[in-house]
């Protein structure tokens, strides 16, 4: 399977946040998506990724002040990305090798989509579930 399947099952839509918000627009942002993770975005291109996680941490280390500051300090800039022709299968390992649960899927440099942990998770479910299907229907014809 390909990620262009999982996108195509799950949709393309990618929120972003400008690398000039604040990390409090970011938090609101976050909310009202209701996602894990934002593509930063700085004069129209990818710039980084921001998460809960990024956001926790920074806030345990520089106190509520970080709120005021403006995303690009928090963000993670060493972006790994995909493609829409990569398999799920390959991307799986990375995301596990690089400890990643979001990861943007850019096409020619244009982002396309973006792939969760919990996306690529119910992808090799429904694999699975496809093939034991198969195999029961093939076991009831004997």
């Amino acid at each position: 399977m390909r990620i262009a399947d999982v996108l195509r099952a799950k949709g393309s839509r990618v929120e972003t946040v400008d690398s000039t918000a604040s990390v409090a627009e970011l938090v609101s942002a976050l909310a009202a998506h209701n996602v894990g993770a934002l593509v930063v975005v700085a004069d129209g291109t990818v710039a980084g990724i921001v998460s809960e996680r990024d956001v926790v941490r920074h806030l345990g280390s520089r106190g509520g002040g970080l709120l005021t500051d403006p995303v690009a300090s928090i963000m993670t800039t060493d972006l790994y990305t995909c493609t829409s022709s990569d398999t799920v299968d390959t991307l799986t390992v990375h995301m596990t090798e690089r400890r990643v649960r979001h990861v943007p899927v850019l096409d020619d440099g244009e982002l396309v989509g973006i792939v969760s942990i919990g996306d690529v998770v119910k992808s090799r479910i429904d694999q699975l579930e496809a093939g034991q299907e198969h195999l029961a229907a093939y076991i009831a014809q004997g």
